[in-house]
């Protein structure tokens, strides 16, 4: 989910994909789009707000911050629905879950979405090559991200994202640790869509329960700064063109200080005479040490991870009860925890990528037998 600065949210969502991964039996394994679907149907849709004071004086708000008509706006906050189970969704929850890399992986990096990521490729090759060139981005990178978010545009969410947004705005939880400040997000990225709908002359867009939006999961701030209308039609269309879903994941990867030959990561060990782990680890996912100093506090890096030119950050990943994996992150390596603020997502969304590089080496056709 593309979200500017939000690590509640990107924590929750975190959370709920990490319980959903340590879930036992079939249903860990289902497909995405089967388990937002229960989610869904649990999330019946209530009363539309209508007139309500408290509908009226948002809309009034959301008119005047954003330029837009108060009649027209007046009317689509009436007539959005109050969804019953989404402000559930967004509450930690009560019981927290083990951490869990390998659970957390086993959930994306596999066959079918690794088969459907390279159908995707060789499907959109063309787009993704011209991205690579226009971004500096991989295509892998792309790749990973919307294999990630949505399984190749199988599963975008069937919520209006007017009735999601509202609903978060007018009726997000009190019992939430941060509420204010996230029932705030949510009213700025309702004013951020009403400007779109107005734009494009439709309300009926579907997403996420959070708003999120397309093949890239943007939420509407993000489409607002980074969505690009890469296949040239004069419209920007994340849900309908998997080109425009492209370059603007690659816009955003860009905009976030993506440096052009990187790597993400490199393997980590450790010297245990010199180890200085605590202080290697305060500051989480960003990169904050040089490669000499990284190594002088007890880690221990192969011959071109020491030839690396830039900060390192060294990233745990707990396994439940097993012992963490770990990696030396780069400054790239953080620029995909932008996108979801989330060590895990951002190696899932690597490591799918990756996955997928390999295997269309492995199942390229012969140039004289197409």
């Amino acid at each position: 989910m593309a979200l500017q600065p939000s690590l509640a949210l990107r924590q929750i969502t975190v959370a709920l994909l990490l319980m959903a991964a340590l879930a036992s039996g079939a249903a860990a394994k289902s497909h995405s789009k089967a388990h937002k679907t229960v989610l869904h149907k649990a999330s019946t849709h209530g009363p539309a707000y209508g007139n309500t004071t408290e509908a009226i004086a948002l809309a009034s708000e959301l008119a005047q911050q954003h330029d837009l008509p108060k009649a027209w706006v007046r009317e689509q906050i009436s007539q959005a629905q109050f969804l019953k189970g989404v402000p559930k969704m967004v509450l930690p929850p009560t019981v927290p879950t083990a951490k869990n890399w390998r659970a957390y992986r086993e959930r994306f990096i596999e066959s079918r979405r690794i088969d459907a990521g390279t159908q995707f490729w060789q499907t959109y090759q063309s787009a993704l090559t011209r991205a690579e060139q226009t971004y500096g981005v991989p295509a892998e990178m792309i790749v990973g991200i919307i294999g990630v978010e949505t399984f190749y545009g199988q599963n975008m969410g069937n919520y209006r994202v007017i009735d999601a947004l509202t609903t978060l705005t007018l009726n997000f939880p009190a019992a939430h640790p941060r509420a204010a400040e996230r029932q705030a997000f949510f009213k700025s990225e309702l004013g951020h869509f009403l400007v779109q709908a107005k734009q494009q002359g439709d309300t009926r867009t579907t997403g996420s329960f959070a708003g999120a939006m397309g093949w890239p999961q943007f939420m509407p701030s993000s489409a607002a700064k980074f969505a690009v209308d890469f296949d040239g039609d004069g419209r920007i269309d994340l849900r309908n063109s998997p080109v425009d879903a492209i370059g603007s994941v690659a816009n955003y990867f860009k905009a976030f200080g993506w440096q052009t030959g990187m790597p993400t990561h490199y393997a980590v060990g450790f010297d245990d005479t010199r180890l200085d782990k605590a202080t290697l680890l305060a500051p989480d996912i960003l990169p904050s040490f040089s490669v000499s100093n990284f190594i002088a506090k007890g880690a221990v890096l192969d011959a071109q991870a020491q030839k690396h030119n830039g900060l390192l950050a060294l990233v745990e990943l707990f396994n439940g009860d097993e012992p963490p994996s770990y990696v030396a992150g780069t400054d790239n390596f953080y620029v995909v925890t932008r996108y979801n603020w989330s060590s895990y997502y951002a190696l899932a969304v690597i490591e799918l990528g990756q996955a997928i590089k390999a295997n269309r080496g492995l199942t390229s056709i012969p140039s004289n037998v197409r």
